[in-house]
Protein backbone atom coordinates (compact mmCIF):
# COMPACT_ATOMS: atom_id res chain seq x y z
CA UNK A 1 0.00 0.00 0.00
CA UNK A 2 1.35 3.61 -0.92
CA UNK A 3 1.79 5.89 1.61
CA UNK A 4 -0.88 8.17 2.40
CA UNK A 5 1.60 11.39 3.25
CA UNK A 6 0.76 14.73 1.09
CA UNK A 7 3.83 14.98 -1.54
CA UNK A 8 4.24 18.57 -0.60
CA UNK A 9 4.90 17.72 3.01
CA UNK A 10 7.18 15.80 1.83
CA UNK A 11 8.87 18.15 -0.15
CA UNK A 12 8.36 21.16 1.35
CA UNK A 13 11.45 21.38 3.82
CA UNK A 14 13.92 19.85 0.88
CA UNK A 15 14.32 23.19 -1.10
CA UNK A 16 17.25 25.51 0.05
CA UNK A 17 17.02 24.14 3.49
CA UNK A 18 13.58 24.47 4.40
CA UNK A 19 12.49 27.80 2.60
CA UNK A 20 8.91 26.97 1.14
CA UNK A 21 8.56 25.14 -2.03
CA UNK A 22 6.46 27.33 -3.37
CA UNK A 23 8.84 29.98 -3.08
CA UNK A 24 11.99 27.89 -4.85
CA UNK A 25 9.81 25.16 -6.80
CA UNK A 26 11.51 25.46 -9.64
CA UNK A 27 15.27 24.19 -7.95
CA UNK A 28 15.38 20.57 -7.18
CA UNK A 29 16.73 19.19 -3.65
CA UNK A 30 19.36 17.29 -3.87
CA UNK A 31 21.11 14.60 -1.60
CA UNK A 32 24.85 14.22 -0.75
CA UNK A 33 27.11 11.25 -2.05
CA UNK A 34 30.47 11.16 -0.74
CA UNK A 35 33.99 10.21 -3.01
CA UNK A 36 35.04 7.37 -3.01
CA UNK A 37 34.31 3.37 -3.62
CA UNK A 38 31.03 1.31 -4.17
CA UNK A 39 30.55 -2.05 -5.22
CA UNK A 40 29.05 -1.84 -9.12
CA UNK A 41 27.63 -3.98 -11.30
CA UNK A 42 25.99 -7.66 -11.00
CA UNK A 43 26.96 -11.18 -10.73
CA UNK A 44 25.05 -14.38 -12.33
CA UNK A 45 23.35 -14.93 -9.19
CA UNK A 46 21.43 -11.54 -8.69
CA UNK A 47 20.45 -11.67 -12.41
CA UNK A 48 18.96 -15.16 -11.98
CA UNK A 49 17.02 -13.99 -9.07
CA UNK A 50 15.90 -10.77 -11.45
CA UNK A 51 14.68 -13.87 -14.08
CA UNK A 52 12.70 -15.40 -11.25
CA UNK A 53 10.97 -12.29 -10.48
CA UNK A 54 10.05 -11.55 -13.91
CA UNK A 55 9.19 -15.22 -14.68
CA UNK A 56 6.99 -15.34 -11.74
CA UNK A 57 5.27 -11.85 -12.53
CA UNK A 58 4.87 -12.61 -16.23
CA UNK A 59 4.24 -15.90 -16.31
CA UNK A 60 7.27 -16.93 -18.69
CA UNK A 61 10.93 -16.80 -18.40
CA UNK A 62 11.00 -14.24 -21.58
CA UNK A 63 13.64 -11.91 -20.12
CA UNK A 64 16.08 -14.63 -19.24
CA UNK A 65 15.31 -16.54 -22.76
CA UNK A 66 16.03 -13.02 -24.45
CA UNK A 67 19.13 -11.86 -22.43
CA UNK A 68 18.09 -8.72 -20.53
CA UNK A 69 20.63 -8.69 -18.06
CA UNK A 70 23.29 -9.92 -19.58
CA UNK A 71 25.17 -7.40 -20.55
CA UNK A 72 25.78 -5.33 -16.91
CA UNK A 73 28.26 -4.66 -15.62
CA UNK A 74 30.64 -6.78 -14.13
CA UNK A 75 30.20 -6.59 -10.41
CA UNK A 76 33.53 -5.03 -9.46
CA UNK A 77 34.56 -2.12 -6.99
CA UNK A 78 34.35 1.58 -9.10
CA UNK A 79 35.30 4.76 -7.48
CA UNK A 80 33.60 8.33 -7.93
CA UNK A 81 34.20 11.61 -6.42
CA UNK A 82 31.80 12.95 -4.55
CA UNK A 83 28.33 14.97 -5.84
CA UNK A 84 25.19 15.79 -5.04
CA UNK A 85 22.10 13.91 -6.88
CA UNK A 86 18.28 15.89 -7.24
CA UNK A 87 16.57 13.74 -4.35
CA UNK A 88 13.86 12.78 -7.44
CA UNK A 89 13.25 12.77 -10.81
CA UNK A 90 12.56 15.93 -12.31
CA UNK A 91 9.19 16.94 -11.57
CA UNK A 92 6.68 18.70 -14.62
CA UNK A 93 6.54 21.78 -12.10
CA UNK A 94 10.46 22.05 -12.44
CA UNK A 95 10.33 21.57 -15.88
CA UNK A 96 7.72 24.13 -16.30
CA UNK A 97 10.14 26.85 -15.31
CA UNK A 98 12.51 25.93 -17.95
CA UNK A 99 10.39 26.03 -20.32
CA UNK A 100 8.17 29.02 -19.43
CA UNK A 101 12.23 31.30 -19.34
CA UNK A 102 13.44 29.55 -22.42
CA UNK A 103 10.95 28.88 -24.62
CA UNK A 104 11.93 25.35 -25.26
CA UNK A 105 9.96 22.98 -26.25
CA UNK A 106 7.32 21.62 -24.47
CA UNK A 107 7.37 17.51 -23.48
CA UNK A 108 5.21 16.16 -26.25
CA UNK A 109 5.44 13.93 -29.56
CA UNK A 110 3.39 13.70 -32.39
CA UNK A 111 1.84 10.67 -33.79
CA UNK A 112 3.86 9.68 -36.48
CA UNK A 113 7.13 10.02 -34.44
CA UNK A 114 5.80 7.57 -31.94
CA UNK A 115 4.66 5.36 -34.21
CA UNK A 116 8.43 5.16 -35.95
CA UNK A 117 9.49 3.71 -32.44
CA UNK A 118 7.76 0.63 -32.86
CA UNK A 119 6.98 0.68 -29.13
CA UNK A 120 3.89 -1.45 -27.52
CA UNK A 121 2.11 1.71 -26.22
CA UNK A 122 -0.42 3.35 -28.51
CA UNK A 123 0.28 7.70 -29.03
CA UNK A 124 -2.88 7.54 -27.13
CA UNK A 125 -1.48 6.48 -23.85
CA UNK A 126 1.09 9.28 -24.50
CA UNK A 127 -1.20 12.05 -24.10
CA UNK A 128 -2.21 12.30 -20.40
CA UNK A 129 1.78 12.92 -19.82
CA UNK A 130 1.78 15.65 -22.98
CA UNK A 131 1.48 18.94 -22.07
CA UNK A 132 -1.71 20.45 -23.85
CA UNK A 133 -0.43 24.72 -24.65
CA UNK A 134 2.84 24.46 -23.17
CA UNK A 135 1.93 23.82 -19.42
CA UNK A 136 1.93 20.83 -17.54
CA UNK A 137 -1.41 18.49 -17.45
CA UNK A 138 -3.65 19.69 -14.33
CA UNK A 139 -2.80 17.50 -11.43
CA UNK A 140 0.46 16.36 -12.78
CA UNK A 141 2.66 19.27 -11.91
CA UNK A 142 4.47 16.70 -9.43
CA UNK A 143 5.00 13.91 -11.48
CA UNK A 144 8.21 13.08 -13.16
CA UNK A 145 8.53 15.41 -16.33
CA UNK A 146 8.69 12.78 -19.27
CA UNK A 147 8.52 12.76 -23.37
CA UNK A 148 11.66 14.31 -23.00
CA UNK A 149 15.06 13.64 -24.97
CA UNK A 150 18.35 13.14 -23.92
CA UNK A 151 19.26 16.47 -25.70
CA UNK A 152 16.03 18.09 -23.71
CA UNK A 153 17.67 16.89 -19.99
CA UNK A 154 21.08 18.29 -21.42
CA UNK A 155 19.12 21.52 -22.06
CA UNK A 156 17.36 21.65 -18.80
CA UNK A 157 20.41 21.12 -17.26
CA UNK A 158 22.33 23.72 -19.22
CA UNK A 159 19.50 26.02 -17.96
CA UNK A 160 19.81 25.43 -14.32
CA UNK A 161 23.39 25.91 -14.04
CA UNK A 162 22.92 29.40 -15.64
CA UNK A 163 20.64 29.55 -13.23
CA UNK A 164 22.17 28.90 -10.05
CA UNK A 165 25.77 29.47 -11.07
CA UNK A 166 26.77 25.66 -10.07
CA UNK A 167 27.33 22.79 -12.85
CA UNK A 168 24.72 20.73 -13.16
CA UNK A 169 24.61 17.84 -15.51
CA UNK A 170 22.99 14.33 -16.45
CA UNK A 171 25.03 11.82 -14.40
CA UNK A 172 27.31 8.90 -15.77
CA UNK A 173 25.99 5.70 -15.55
CA UNK A 174 28.38 4.75 -12.09
CA UNK A 175 27.40 8.09 -10.54
CA UNK A 176 23.78 7.07 -10.80
CA UNK A 177 24.03 3.49 -9.41
CA UNK A 178 26.04 4.08 -6.48
CA UNK A 179 23.55 7.15 -5.28
CA UNK A 180 21.10 4.12 -6.06
CA UNK A 181 22.31 1.46 -4.39
CA UNK A 182 25.47 2.80 -1.79
CA UNK A 183 28.40 1.13 -1.11
CA UNK A 184 27.25 -2.64 -0.41
CA UNK A 185 26.10 -4.00 -4.05
CA UNK A 186 22.99 -4.09 -2.81
CA UNK A 187 20.42 -5.55 -5.12
CA UNK A 188 17.93 -3.03 -4.36
CA UNK A 189 17.81 0.71 -3.41
CA UNK A 190 16.52 -0.51 0.20
CA UNK A 191 18.30 -3.71 0.13
CA UNK A 192 18.46 -7.48 -0.89
CA UNK A 193 14.83 -8.51 -1.27
CA UNK A 194 12.60 -7.02 -3.81
CA UNK A 195 9.30 -5.40 -2.40
CA UNK A 196 6.41 -4.36 -4.22
CA UNK A 197 5.40 -1.61 -1.68
CA UNK A 198 8.67 0.51 -2.12
CA UNK A 199 8.46 1.39 -5.52
CA UNK A 200 5.77 2.06 -8.34
CA UNK A 201 5.95 -0.58 -10.80
CA UNK A 202 3.29 -2.45 -12.31
CA UNK A 203 3.11 -5.00 -9.33
CA UNK A 204 1.82 -3.09 -7.00
CA UNK A 205 1.22 0.29 -8.51
CA UNK A 206 -1.48 2.25 -10.35
CA UNK A 207 0.13 1.85 -13.49
CA UNK A 208 1.00 5.49 -13.95
CA UNK A 209 3.77 8.01 -12.97
CA UNK A 210 2.84 9.39 -9.32
CA UNK A 211 3.93 12.36 -7.64
CA UNK A 212 7.74 11.99 -6.97
CA UNK A 213 8.50 11.12 -3.29
CA UNK A 214 5.53 8.94 -2.00
CA UNK A 215 7.34 6.03 -1.61
CA UNK A 216 10.04 6.88 0.97
CA UNK A 217 10.35 3.64 2.11
CA UNK A 218 12.34 2.62 -1.01
CA UNK A 219 15.05 5.37 -0.41
CA UNK A 220 18.49 4.28 -1.47
CA UNK A 221 20.97 4.60 1.24
CA UNK A 222 21.82 8.46 0.56
CA UNK A 223 18.39 9.47 0.68
CA UNK A 224 17.50 8.67 -3.44
CA UNK A 225 13.95 8.25 -4.11
CA UNK A 226 12.27 6.96 -6.99
CA UNK A 227 15.32 5.10 -7.91
CA UNK A 228 13.75 2.48 -9.44
CA UNK A 229 10.23 1.93 -10.74
CA UNK A 230 8.66 5.24 -11.46
CA UNK A 231 10.37 5.94 -14.40
CA UNK A 232 13.99 5.11 -16.49
CA UNK A 233 16.34 7.74 -16.14
CA UNK A 234 18.58 9.08 -18.99
CA UNK A 235 22.07 9.38 -18.15
CA UNK A 236 25.79 10.47 -20.02
CA UNK A 237 26.60 7.77 -20.59
CA UNK A 238 26.97 5.83 -24.09
CA UNK A 239 25.32 2.42 -24.94
CA UNK A 240 26.40 2.93 -28.78
CA UNK A 241 26.00 4.97 -31.60
CA UNK A 242 22.74 7.57 -31.50
CA UNK A 243 22.36 5.82 -27.74
CA UNK A 244 22.23 6.36 -24.29
CA UNK A 245 21.77 3.84 -20.87
CA UNK A 246 19.02 4.61 -19.24
CA UNK A 247 18.49 3.24 -15.66
CA UNK A 248 15.51 2.25 -13.47
CA UNK A 249 12.33 0.30 -14.45
CA UNK A 250 9.70 2.08 -14.54
CA UNK A 251 5.67 2.14 -13.52
CA UNK A 252 5.05 0.02 -16.85
CA UNK A 253 7.96 -2.75 -15.17
CA UNK A 254 6.76 -5.94 -13.01
CA UNK A 255 8.84 -8.94 -11.26
CA UNK A 256 10.67 -6.30 -10.81
CA UNK A 257 13.89 -7.72 -12.49
CA UNK A 258 15.08 -4.58 -14.43
CA UNK A 259 14.21 -2.01 -11.58
CA UNK A 260 17.62 -2.78 -9.63
CA UNK A 261 20.57 -0.04 -9.99
CA UNK A 262 22.62 -2.52 -11.84
CA UNK A 263 20.21 -3.23 -14.55
CA UNK A 264 21.07 -1.10 -17.65
CA UNK A 265 19.57 -0.90 -21.50
CA UNK A 266 20.14 1.88 -24.13
CA UNK A 267 17.58 3.92 -25.95
CA UNK A 268 18.09 6.52 -28.88
CA UNK A 269 19.21 9.63 -27.22
CA UNK A 270 16.37 11.95 -29.53
CA UNK A 271 13.28 9.05 -27.94
CA UNK A 272 10.54 10.73 -26.26
CA UNK A 273 9.08 8.28 -24.74
CA UNK A 274 6.33 8.06 -21.41
CA UNK A 275 8.66 5.96 -19.29
CA UNK A 276 11.65 7.83 -19.60
CA UNK A 277 12.56 11.21 -17.50
CA UNK A 278 16.08 12.08 -15.91
CA UNK A 279 17.79 13.81 -12.88
CA UNK A 280 20.73 15.38 -12.86
CA UNK A 281 24.17 15.64 -10.81
CA UNK A 282 25.46 18.75 -8.84
CA UNK A 283 29.24 18.52 -9.44
CA UNK A 284 30.41 19.77 -5.56
CA UNK A 285 32.91 22.74 -6.03
CA UNK A 286 36.46 22.19 -4.56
Amino acid sequence: MRPAVPVAALLAASFLGGAPAAAQDWRPATIEVPAGEFLAGSDQAERDTAYRLDAIAYGSPITREQGWYQHERPRRPATTRAFAMTRTPITNRQYAAFVAETRHGAPDVDRATWSSYGLIHLWEATRRHAWPDGKPPAGREDHPVVLVSQADARAYAAWLSKKTGERWRLPSELEWEKAARGTDGRAFPWGVEFDARRLNSHDAGPFDTMPVGAYPAGASPYGLLDAVGQVYEWTSSAAGAGRALVKGGSWDDRGCGVCRPAARHGRPVALRHILIGFRLLRERRN
